[in-house]
């Protein structure tokens, strides 16, 4: 690892902040300036052609930067004090925020009170509001580009791939084509159409998401698949992802999705209106930490293998935590009940007219079949306890409201809980049947046909 540098241009070098692909933040100290600053520095390396290709474009995003930058005076918006571009080197000196980047908050186990994410977005609308009025769009709104400190003071960095509207696209400098992060891209932005402040507010609608839920609107396996669901799918309702979330703010979020330009919001002001008009209706801003005793439980389990942290926290909110006493009936032969469950600590017995079947312990699931059964749901064998049980209950009517990659999740398991259950049973009443019909074997299983040429 490289020897941290003592100074840079005039700026003593204090300690290293962070570090991205491309550049290295600092803390610095300026000798005629009182308060500390973050310097961004970037090496040149001309060794390679691609290298010097990308030396080129790095230079056109921190010149943008600066120029931006300089047009923008908001206290919500980092100041940037100067930029020195030379031959080997680059460096942008800035204002020190001592916060962190809302990328920490993303996730469910650190989801911030409903009215913090609020008071944040809000004042993100205001910012860029500002940028607008100014005549710059950012272009790439997302958590790791607003910084936040414990009291909620909040900052939007990286202006390096603003878009400057009073230029022609086709002569600004700092118009690139794809930028911006996937994810958080608009679906106009996504097209490649001309953008205004309505693209900025997509994204920061996409980040007020993530703050909520803990997940992003639109999921995908792959990036074409991420680009199909951006452009044409409905993302879910944020209400039934955090039962925290008041109702109304599915609306705001709605309307800050719209793949529409005319239906999405207008301008930074207009949104931030209509938050704090949700803000207004929430009456307790305490919080309930997420419970992650329960989490960790299920993660242990065979069953939820197959999810990702994201997807357990949400099973974790649709499934109800059951206990029961032994020798309880916790679900009958032929009731017309599409409830299921998987056991967590326990034993479970399963029966038909009054015989045993199967007994199940830790991690089984009992009682699936009548949600399988499209036609009748009717539960097909007698569900008991056999000691102190305690369970999760799955019911399909929340299931049901559930995101489409849990519902598919959920599916996928028990289906094979299922196909597997089956192969045991087949086993076992195979150790009682006749001996089997002996047949040749072909790899195809089949004939083999060829061509024949006359």
């Amino acid at each position: 690892m490289k020897q941290m540098p003592e100074k840079i241009g005039k700026y003593r070098i204090v300690r290293e902040l962070g570090r991205g692909a491309t550049a290295i933040v600092y803390l610095a100290e300026n000798p005629h300036y009182p308060e500390p600053v973050a310097l961004k520095h970037v090496k040149f390396d001309d060794k390679a052609r691609d290298e010097a290709k990308w030396n080129r474009r790095m230079l056109k995003l921190l010149k943008a930067e600066e120029a931006v930058a300089r047009r923008l005076d908001h206290p919500n918006i980092i100041r940037i004090f100067e930029a020195v571009v030379e031959a080997d080197e680059a460096f942008v000196v800035m204002e020190y925020f001592p916060g962190l980047t809302l990328e920490r908050y993303c996730s469910f186990e650190r989801l911030l009170p409903v009215h913090r994410v609020i008071g944040i977005i809000f004042k993100c609308c205001m910012a860029l509001d500002h940028a607008y009025r100014n005549g710059i769009v950012h272009r790439d709104i997302k958590p790791a580009n607003i910084l936040v400190d414990e009291n909620d003071n909040v900052k939007i960095t990286d202006f390096g791939l603003a878009l400057n509207i009073s230029k022609k696209i086709d002569t600004d400098s700092t118009f690139i084509m794809g930028v911006g992060s996937p994810a958080y891209m608009s679906p106009e932005q996504i097209k490649g159409y001309p953008l205004n402040q309505k693209t900025d507010l997509y994204s920061l609608g996409v980040v007020l998401f993530h703050l909520l839920t803990g997940r992003l609107p639109f999921r995908a396996a792959n990036p074409a698949q991420l680009v199909y669901k951006i452009i044409n799918a409905d993302q879910p309702s944020v209400s039934q992802l955090n039962p925290d979330i008041p109702e109304q703010m599915d609306a705001v979020i709605r309307k800050a999705l719209e793949k529409d330009l005319y239906s999405r919001y207008k301008n930074g002001a207009e949104f931030a209106k209509d938050l704090a008009a949700v803000r207004y209706k929430i009456v307790d801003d305490s919080i309930v930490p997420p419970d992650t005793s329960r989490f960790t439980m299920m993660r242990k389990l065979a069953f939820f293998t197959v999810f990702d942290d994201i997807d357990l926290w949400e099973a974790l909110r649709i499934c109800s935590w059951r206990k029961a006493d032994e020798h309880v009936t916790l679900m009958r032969e032929r009731d017309a009940d599409q409830r299921f469950g998987i056991v967590l600590s326990g034993r479970v017995e399963l029966s038909i007219e009054g015989r045993k079947v199967l007994e199940l312990g830790t991690g089984e699931v009992f009682g699936e079949q009548a949600w399988l059964d499209h036609l009748e749901h009717r539960h097909m064998m007698t569900s008991v306890s056999l000691e102190p049980l305690i369970y999760l209950e799955i019911n399909p009517a929340a299931l049901a409201l559930a995101t489409e990659e849990v519902q598919e999740l959920f599916r996928r398991q028990v289906s094979t809980v299922v196909v597997r259950r089956l192969a045991d049973v087949s086993r076992a009443l195979a150790k009682h049947g006749a001996p089997a019909t002996r047949g040749d074997y072909t790899a195809t299983g089949g004939l083999d046909l060829q061509l024949v040429e006359d």
